[in-house]
């Protein structure tokens, strides 16, 4: 048997590897990965859309030196099945390559380390031009042409990744300007999202600070942890491969607590219901989320569920990982855990949704609506017994009360059901604090107060417990007023 070195064709191969599937937020987010593992405190991602449109990614991690800087740059730099140190982001040594010549034909990483600046570039049409695997290493007056380089120059140590020839960026856009604004406003965003817990302090681990164009890049919890009516339930920790993986859920507020901002960062573009399920982190970066993993069906009871999933880099062969850090599968083993884990949130989410305006027990509050069980399914009766209900039943004459038991008939034979089912499966906010709610609020114990005694006993019965009845006791504030009003 003869061996025969059969190596591919540089430019076939690397023009296939331009559509690998990187998008424009995975591909600055598996750079910002390789900040992040040489220990940078601040990134700063700037871009210009004019002339010759750019981005680069500049940061002051640790740098490299003229043989390491050499062997990242090369296609497949490290074997992926060597253990990996434990704050590595990295896997396959392939990112920083694919990631940017998905997104450009030109790309340039220069860094500095002790006083030393080495450079080299992947220019996709010299590879073409010269039909093999050539790379350019930069001179200093190279390097001086370029922009930022001045930024990078003045720090003790950095890396700068240099995105020209923005071809696959920008293709098919009638204004590549603004074109490019808005993909990285739209970068911005996904960002802030993944690297969150890189973006504030938590536990011993430093605050990293990342800027796109001079504007910092804000954070976004997907848990809404510091909300006081966020639930964070018991964590849970379990063993693969003697690997600690830990589970952390939480219960989003109902909608009705949340500002109309929380609402719209919370639920995205996608709405609530999509948003739910496992947030999966390596190395506390966000890969994979929005998913129950077949586990169990996205609905309207378990949208407020989120559970956090912190996983080790030592696990990435059983989470088949890919090359962009943007899919990954749990195991049968974790998935094992992960099924007990639903269950166990699904009930407490649902809770949440279904009593969101209760802050008393129910035995204590009067409903307006009772639900009934029986043999067909699930009814809404009004509820006959409501004081407010009651006592303009009682002053009613026989055929007056008949009438209105009529009217409350028609009334709950036409409960909107379905509509409500669809609503509380939506991000639609209720608005049953509007000024025309308010207003109704008012009228009904006017109506009823009015034609009572003010020495009645059924009356001061009826403003003592005015806070334990429905709808009044979601109106507190309103309620202890009328209350002093008419009492005074």
């Amino acid at each position: 048997m003869i061996e025969v070195q059969h190596p591919p064709h540089a430019a076939s191969l690397l023009e296939s590897m331009r559509s690998i599937g990187y998008t424009l937020d995975s591909a600055l987010a598996d750079l910002i990965d390789n900040s992040i593992s040489a220990h940078a405190k601040e990134i700063h991602i700037e871009f210009r859309p004019t002339d010759n449109p750019y981005i680069a990614i500049i940061d002051d991690g640790k740098g490299m030196s003229h043989k390491v800087l050499q062997s990242a740059m090369r296609h497949g730099s490290k074997n992926p099945l060597l253990e990996r140190g434990e704050d590595d982001m990295g896997r396959y040594g392939l990112g920083l390559k694919t990631a940017s010549i998905s997104q450009c034909r030109r790309m340039t990483v220069i860094s500095k380390q002790d006083d030393d600046i080495n450079a080299f570039c992947w220019d996709l049409d010299v590879v073409i031009e010269k039909g093999a695997w050539v790379m350019l290493q930069l001179e200093l007056s190279d390097c001086q042409a370029l922009p930022h380089f001045s930024q990078l120059e003045s720090k003790k140590s950095g890396t700068m990744v240099l995105w020209q020839e923005l071809d696959k960026l920008l293709v098919g856009e009638a204004d590549p300007e603004n074109a490019l604004g808005t993909k990285m406003l739209a970068a911005r965003e996904h960002l802030s999202l993944v690297f969150h817990r890189f973006l504030t302090k938590e536990g011993s681990k430093p605050k990293i600070s990342m800027a796109l164009n001079g504007s910092a890049v804000v954070p976004f919890d997907p848990f809404l942890a510091n909300h006081k009516a966020t639930q964070p339930l018991d964590e849970e920790k379990f063993s693969v491969e003697g690997k600690r993986v830990v589970v952390k859920p939480f219960i989003l507020p109902h909608m009705s607590k949340l500002s109309s901002n929380d609402v719209q960062l919370i639920g995205g573009s996608e709405g609530f219901r999509s948003q739910q399920g496992f947030y999966i982190y390596r190395n506390r970066r966000l890969i994979i989320w929005g998913t129950w993993f077949r586990l169990a069906r996205k609905d309207e009871l378990s949208k407020l569920a989120r559970v956090r999933v912190d996983i080790p880099n030592t696990l990435d062969h059983l989470w088949t990982l890919d090359i962009k850090k943007s899919a990954a599968h749990p195991p049968e083993l974790v998935r094992q855990n992960l099924k007990r884990t639903v269950d166990r949130i699904r009930s407490v989410s649902g809770r949440t949704i279904a009593f969101k305006g209760r802050k008393i027990s129910d035995s204590d509050v009067a409903p307006g609506w009772n639900e009934v069980l029986d043999r067909s399914g699930v009814r809404f009766d009004v509820n006959r017994n409501h004081p407010l209900i009651s006592e303009f039943s009682k002053s009613l004459d026989k055929e007056g009360r008949a009438r209105f038991n009529l009217v409350l008939g028609v009334i709950e034979s036409s409960f909107p059901a379905d509509a409500l089912y669809n609503r509380m499966a939506s991000d639609v906010r209720p608005d049953f604090a509007s000024d025309s709610a308010v207003e109704n609020i008012n009228d009904m114990i006017s109506t009823i107060i009015v034609n009572m005694p003010a020495d009645s006993p059924a009356r001061r019965q009826l403003l003592m417990s005015l806070h334990l009845i429905e709808p009044f006791n979601l109106y507190p504030e309103l309620t202890k007023k009328i209350v002093e009003e008419y009492n005074s």
